[in-house]
């Protein structure tokens, strides 16, 4: 028997007794863990900006005078530590972290029995007043607390992340709530696209789109995919660059024009390369390269300033 094999088996015993967890909730507690609709809800990073220290301090002074804001988050917990009748987890978003303590005086009981037996990746909601911990945490006094949707599958040791580059391209959803800066390589590209889309419709281009699967495979020297239209009875090519129509709005009379769209070649694979990409890709009547070299210069300095400081970026060694 492999490593591999035990690892299947190990893992498949996990799933099962996650299964038999829920399905006792389910009986005894009447939770219903497949998901539902929550209103009111903010984002974790929000909640915490809205806690007041003074009006923490009051509370301790007289807990009858609670001006403390209250909140309602949701979460996947990756920390979780239950000490009798109180239970502290850890919920992450993405927006960041942020700790959820629960008193069994301060919730309905089989809310709390909940909270106290969780399994790493669940994810909750739970609302109550903005606070801090005795040793200066801030969160959430939650006084109600709701199972959102209980995970049958077993996160990565420890939530430490991947290491497993393979793991980590081919199962990115996984990587995503074990590395928290994947996820703010998700919100860096989308801030660079829309960056550079405002940036392209300030210069006076106009945002088309061109066929994605094209008769003729041109516009690069490329291997295209091959797929065929029943309908019509042709084959055709998934586009390897958008250039031939593009060319083509200019003979139209457009004088600026681009397009941010995907592109496939039938070609090699790496860390930098794949088959499906996106690109941009624009011309303008009446211009040369140098007009293109200013564009892109002026494209790509706006982009980085979106992202953080242009003004001094280290290059090579």
């Amino acid at each position: 028997m492999t490593d591999k094999t035990v690892q299947q088996q190990d893992e498949s015993q996990l799933v099962a007794a996650r299964r038999a967890k829920m399905g006792r909730w389910i009986e005894d507690y009447g939770v219903y863990p497949w998901g539902h609709r929550e209103d009111g809800l903010i984002s974790l990073e929000s909640a915490r900006s809205l806690f007041d220290q003074s009006a923490h301090d009051a509370f301790k002074e007289d807990d009858s005078n609670d001006a403390r804001p209250r909140v309602k988050v949701a979460g996947r917990c990756i920390q979780h530590r239950a000490m009798g009748k109180l239970t502290f987890l850890v919920i992450r978003d993405d927006t960041g972290d942020l700790q959820i303590s629960c008193s069994k005086a301060a919730m309905p009981i089989e809310q709390f029995k909940v909270a106290s037996k969780l399994d790493y990746g669940d994810i909750i909601v739970a609302e109550g007043a903005m606070g801090m911990t005795n040793k200066g945490e801030i969160c959430v006094w939650a006084d109600s607390f709701t199972l959102g949707c209980k995970s049958l599958a077993p996160p990565p040791e420890k939530f430490h992340g991947l290491s497993d580059s393979e793991l980590r391209y081919r199962q990115r959803y996984v990587d995503m709530y074990t590395n928290e800066d994947t996820i703010k390589t998700f919100k860096a590209r989308s801030l660079i696209v829309s960056t550079i889309r405002s940036f392209m419709h300030d210069e006076g281009y106009l945002e088309v789109e061109t066929p994605m699967m094209q008769p003729i495979a041109g516009g690069a020297a490329a291997k295209p995919f091959e797929t065929y239209h029943n309908a019509l009875g042709i084959p055709l090519f998934l586009r390897i660059a958008p250039e031939l129509y593009l060319k083509r709005l200019l003979v139209g009379g457009m004088r600026k024009v681009f397009e941010i769209n995907r592109n496939f070649r039938n070609e090699g694979v790496s860390r930098r390369h794949n088959p499906e990409f996106t690109m941009l890709e624009s011309y303008a009547a009446f211009g040369d390269c140098e007009t293109m070299l200013n564009l892109t210069e002026g494209m790509i300095r706006s982009a980085a300033n979106a992202v953080g400081d242009a003004s001094a970026i280290q290059f090579g060694d």
